[in-house]
């Protein structure tokens, strides 16, 4: 009998149009021979599964299930496509392991943990990860603004600390510019980081489980028309993702072992990909994301498509380690 597999996306955060998208991308892409999948959206005024014709059924929170025509829908497993809260930050890992329902990825801490940058980057810190100089805010203090250029210089960052896809960030040229980046990034979190410019090569490096084994995908090297790999760079076309990275052979060995290593540290699952600065030959560690973009710009299935992965067999190894764990 076919497993039946709810793919989980939407969410609360302002990337829910992304996870729609990579939600769908998952949907027409699973193996129908092995699994029946559902759409299933998550907003905070509503959860429900949506059929092929648009029409809505209420998810039942207390087991997660759906109730069609008088007969009750449970899931196998949830593949989950939710960028950000809560399908990045834990909620709905907690959630689904509270309910014993097999689900793709990460636990509950793991997603939780990497999900806050100042948490993540202190963590590894005595593991010798390299990272920017940072500075940390927490919504109501004091902004000085000569502290934190003595701390992390100009240009800058300021992002919010939970928070992907590039929103709330700002690079920051001038001190009078600080404050008004402080609030631009607070209106998307209540704490915020704030980092050193490193001048380099930005590369995303995918590590996922596969087979059963930590699987460092090929490289993908960043280059943006912007600033940097803002929104627009990410979904709208403004940037170049060259997949095998131009680095060197030698570069290339130390960011694969570098984010082998976090991977490891972290007793990561599931799929991730980190984002990455060289600076003088070093890679200077960003981020992780432990739910990356599963469309058709995204770069993890970039990287899967370069290891001669299909879509369909990145999507299936996730659910079937997913109903193992």
């Amino acid at each position: 009998m076919k497993k039946k597999i709810a793919i989980i996306m939407g969410g609360y955060s302002s990337e829910y149009q992304i996870s729609l998208k990579s939600g769908n991308v998952v949907y027409e892409s699973l193996d129908t021979e092995k699994y029946e999948p559902f759409r299933v959206h998550i907003f905070k005024n509503k959860w429900c599964y949506v059929d092929d014709n648009g029409q809505e059924f209420l998810i039942n929170k207390n087991d997660f299930s759906a109730n069609i025509n008088g007969h009750k829908l449970k899931f196998d497993c949830v593949f989950n496509a939710i960028h950000g809260s809560p399908g990045e930050d834990g909620y709905m890992q907690a959630y689904f392991e509270l309910l014993d329902i097999p689900h793709t990825g990460c636990t509950m801490y793991q997603a939780a943990l990497t999900f806050n940058k100042r948490d993540l980057i202190s963590t590894l810190k005595p593991y010798g990860i390299k990272t920017a100089q940072n500075y940390f805010l927490n919504y109501g203090d004091f902004i000085n603004e000569d502290e934190i250029i003595s701390k992390v210089g100009l240009p800058c960052f300021v992002k919010a600390n939970k928070a992907g896809s590039s929103f709330g960030i700002t690079k920051v040229y001038k001190k009078e510019n600080l404050k008004d980046a402080v609030e631009k990034a607070f209106e998307e979190d209540n704490e915020i980081i704030i980092e050193s410019f490193l001048d380099g090569t930005e590369v995303s490096v995918g590590v996922i489980s596969y087979n059963n084994e930590t699987l460092v995908l090929p490289i993908t090297e960043i280059v943006s028309e912007n600033d940097f790999f803002d929104y627009q760079a990410k979904y709208e076309g403004k940037s170049q993702e060259i997949t095998p990275a131009r680095i060197t052979k030698e570069q290339k060995e130390k960011v694969s072992a570098v984010a082998k290593k976090i991977y490891a540290i972290l007793k990561m699952k599931g799929f991730t990909r980190s984002e990455f600065i060289f600076q003088d030959g070093e890679p200077y560690f960003l981020e992780m994301n432990t739910v990356p973009g599963l469309t058709k710009e995204s770069i993890l299935p970039q990287q899967a498509n370069e290891a001669g992965i299909t879509l369909k067999s990145l999507f299936s190894n996730a659910i079937e380690e997913g109903l193992q764990n």
